[in-house]
């Protein structure tokens, strides 16, 4: 008889597996998950309430209740903590973008990627989370702020590339058009989040009209420029 199957004091027994939620995430990986989310929670709330300069990495390892140490296992900076939402934000843009049917265009593909991690009701966009706007008004004023968001988002870009890539079935370090298309519906997103961020113009606070309105401006003005670039002017 297996000894796993056996019954009394000394048998052996199966490890159980792990408990997991209906996510798949187990125990340990919930925990992660939650602490990452405290830690970035505590470093925008610090920086917006005292400025990038007076906070420390201490102080955001003690607002989430966790060691230095458990800090360093997440984060290299408290900028980079402070902006992990912007990467997830990034990591969502692309599993739309992967997601979208194959013929679709590219440049319709990634604005259509972005319209879907707006209105994604599981994972709520920047604009449905507190305090996310008033960080990224925040990223023009501070250098360190700045960099950090600029490495997040080339990251994403990069990513990005990647799969127009593989959607046009081409070597993005031979063909122009991946970068072309990233460049061009990535910019016109992150010209809105900015104009967003700021609050000017004449817009509203709706983050999803902002954005539409944005990608609106860039295929009117490609309209425009269709008949000049036919005619050689």
């Amino acid at each position: 008889m297996n000894k796993a199957t056996e019954s009394g004091p000394g048998a052996l027994r199966p490890t159980p597996a792990p408990a997991t939620d209906r996510s798949g995430e187990d125990r340990r990986q919930r925990k992660a998950r939650q602490t990452r989310e405290a830690l970035a929670d505590a470093a925008i709330d610090l920086i917006l309430e005292h400025g990038l300069a007076a906070v420390t990495v201490e102080a955001v390892a003690d607002r989430a209740d966790v060691t230095r140490r458990t800090f360093s296992r997440h984060f290299g900076s408290k900028e980079a903590a402070a902006l992990d939402f912007t990467r997830a934000d990034g990591d969502s843009i692309n599993a739309a973008l992967r997601a979208r049917p194959v013929d679709e265009p590219p440049l319709a593909a990634y604005r259509a990627a972005v319209r879907d991690w707006l209105d994604a009701p599981e994972a709520p966009a920047l604009h449905r989370r507190a305090r996310r706007r008033e960080l990224l008004a925040l990223v023009d004023t501070e250098p360190a702020l700045f960099a950090a968001y600029e490495r997040v988002r080339v990251d994403a870009q990069d990513e990005s590339v990647r799969i127009i890539a593989d959607r046009l079935g081409t070597d993005p370090a031979r063909d122009q058009r991946p970068a072309v298309v990233v460049g061009a519906a990535a910019g016109v997103l992150t010209a809105a989040l900015r104009s967003w961020a700021r609050g000017g113009h004449e817009y509203d606070a709706d983050l999803t009209a902002h954005v539409e309105r944005a990608y609106a401006v860039l295929t009117g003005e490609a309209a425009l420029a269709a008949p000049h670039i036919a005619q050689g002017k």
